[in-house]
């Protein structure tokens, strides 16, 4: 079997502990689940979030702030607290890692986007998990929207991969929001120009997060220009990311 490409993204919401710094437990699953994925021959870039949340815990501070330099603050103590414990964690089942920061600008910038993919190709080769996240300390639209969403659908355009997975604390995507309507239904399958898709999306998201379901849906329509079929599922359902790549339906599928 040829080997598979795989862009997953984690938010915000996953990796801190309701804003009290980095859930180390749930990362440390994931990234098990990562290095099986490993041993069957898919590669995985791992977009993450988390580094305004672990910076604002840091610092001590007890909301999130609006000022935006304060986030790129945050973002650039954060930073370090979320790539050590990444690497510490990879490590101790032999894998590297490798740290990209990224603005929309480096992939709309051609000579920049080939170096970018050129550059990704190659730790792939070598064996290393690439962790993307957006450069927060130097970009400033992208702390307001899109909260990672957007940038793991450019990457998987990128590298050309065959999934996107979207790891959420939701189930995936509903017929209605199920914070609000108890009789909500999970929406296990939908192509990506059914119209009905962009309208069960909600606009907002948590105070940790600035993405909510819409952006994610956003991010799914910005896949599948490359072809790249794209899974919202919760990051919290028992070994997900295995269970995905043994063939079972998690989450909602969403096909081009």
């Amino acid at each position: 079997m040829a080997k598979q490409r795989w862009v997953i993204k984690i938010g915000s919401a996953l990796l801190t502990n309701d804003g009290k710094g980095l859930d180390v437990t749930s990362i440390a699953s994931w990234v098990e689940q990562i290095v099986t994925l490993a041993k069957q021959d898919i590669e995985v870039i791992l977009v993450s979030s988390g580094a305004i949340a672990e910076g604002i815990k840091r610092l001590g501070w007890d909301t999130r702030p609006d000022d935006i330099h304060k986030l790129q603050a945050a973002a650039a103590v954060g930073q370090m607290g979320l790539i050590q414990t990444y690497e510490s964690l990879f490590a101790k089942h032999d894998m590297h890692t490798a740290q990209i920061l990224l603005t929309h600008d480096n992939l709309t910038n051609a000579d920049r986007y080939e170096n970018i993919s050129s550059t990704l190709n190659n730790l792939l080769d070598f064996g290393t998990v690439p962790i993307v996240n957006e450069n927060d300390t130097v970009a400033t639209d992208e702390i307001k929207f899109g909260d990672n969403d957007t940038l793991a659908a450019l990457v998987a355009n990128l590298v050309g991969a065959n999934q996107l997975i979207i790891l959420t604390d939701q189930g995936g995507v509903y017929d209605a929001d199920p914070r609000q309507n108890t009789d909500a239904k999970l929406i296990d399958t939908i192509r990506v120009d059914d119209e009905k898709l962009e309208k069960v999306a909600g606009r907002t998201g948590g105070s940790l997060g600035s993405g909510g379901m819409y952006t994610k849906v956003l991010a799914a329509k910005k896949a599948a220009e490359s072809n790249t079929t794209t899974i919202i599922a919760s990051g919290k359902a028992p070994d997900v990311l295995t269970r995905l790549a043994d063939g079972e339906h998690v989450g909602t599928l969403i096909t081009c």
